[in-house]
């Protein structure tokens, strides 16, 4: 199996507070708070761990505040190879009501230096030396430029790494031109990108192509209720899950790119790793937090996909 590394620039603690429903200007009571070690590419790391696959993880992490961090890491078996900075690591807030709506309260994250950035380079050349697939997730920490952002990318390009990249914005815009081999964004995304609203699969599928005809090998677009394309240069095609009940879509997305860099790392057909990483997605919306508890429904789940080739 291909070595993976999870790359996470601004991971935060995720504080999750459920409630019935937000009163703005008011106090509001919290039924339940959950707060955890988290990150895109931290997310993929634990789904990864619990697919049974080994993974080394890395970024910026402040060093103030690490202890939930490396409790994660140990429990799952996850190499830890932070580049540690002053400064805490940021907290995130996450507020889920009953009728499944989820507001997210973002923070910006620990100020980076220059020396950081420049540790953090070689950190990720060395890991290069002994890992092949680089999962790249995420908003970046201030101080770290996307022009750099793209560097990296196309350094561990030209190494002959296989990078899936996963991120908004200008990061997005800019690491795009780094030519990664995966991109995974959402029709949100994909509409930032393009200038314009993606409201179908035929807007999408036309967006996909033209960022592959640009040089990005693959494009795997999620479409919420329509489901999921991936399209390259020979081929395209569409899955669509089954309705599911949707607890929270927190993590959903590092779920998708977590199976689809496990189904790479495996080997598995095109079609068959489409399938695979859906299912692990859709599975992911009917729990709180990122995790793998219902595991032992994905072939099931897998079943009921309905998978179609696009022209």
């Amino acid at each position: 199996m291909q070595k993976i590394v999870c790359v996470t620039f601004n991971p935060a603690l995720d504080l999750s507070a459920s409630l019935a429903q937000i009163n703005l200007g008011q106090l509001n009571l919290v039924e339940h708070a959950d707060l955890r070690a988290a990150g895109k590419g931290i997310n993929v790391a634990k789904v990864l761990c619990g697919l049974g696959t080994k993974v080394s993880v890395t970024g910026f992490m402040g060093r103030d505040n690490t202890n939930l961090f490396d409790q994660l890491f140990e429990s799952h078996c996850i190499n830890n190879s932070f580049v540690l900075v002053d400064g805490p690591t940021r907290t995130n807030v996450k507020l889920l009501e009953s009728d499944g709506r989820v507001s997210e309260i973002n923070f910006p994250g620990m100020q980076v230096s220059s020396s950081d950035v420049a540790k953090l380079g070689q950190h990720l050349l060395s890991l290069a030396m002994t890992h092949d697939i680089f999962v790249i997730a995420g908003s970046l920490a201030p101080g770290l430029s996307p022009q750099q952002l793209s560097e990296w990318i196309q350094a561990l390009g030209n190494l002959g790494k296989q990078v899936i990249f996963d991120s908004s914005g200008k990061a997005l815009e800019i690491g795009l031109q780094a030519k990664p081999w995966l991109i995974k964004p959402n029709h949100h995304e994909l509409a930032q990108l393009m200038g314009k609203n993606m409201d179908s699969v035929e807007q999408c599928l036309h967006a996909a192509k033209t960022i592959v005809g640009s040089g990005i090998s693959n494009v795997v677009a999620s479409m919420g209720e329509h489901g999921l394309i991936w399209v390259n240069q020979q081929q395209a095609f569409h899955a669509q899950p089954p309705k599911m009940k949707v607890v929270s879509t927190v993590g959903a997305g590092d779920t998708l790119v977590a199976g689809l860099c496990w189904a790479l790392a495996n080997n598995l057909p095109m079609l068959d790793a489409l399938r695979s990483a859906t299912a692990l997605s859709a599975i992911s919306v009917g729990q709180l937090g990122v995790n793998l508890a219902q595991k032992d429904h994905l072939k099931e789940i897998e079943a009921l996909i309905k998978t179609s080739k696009l022209a």
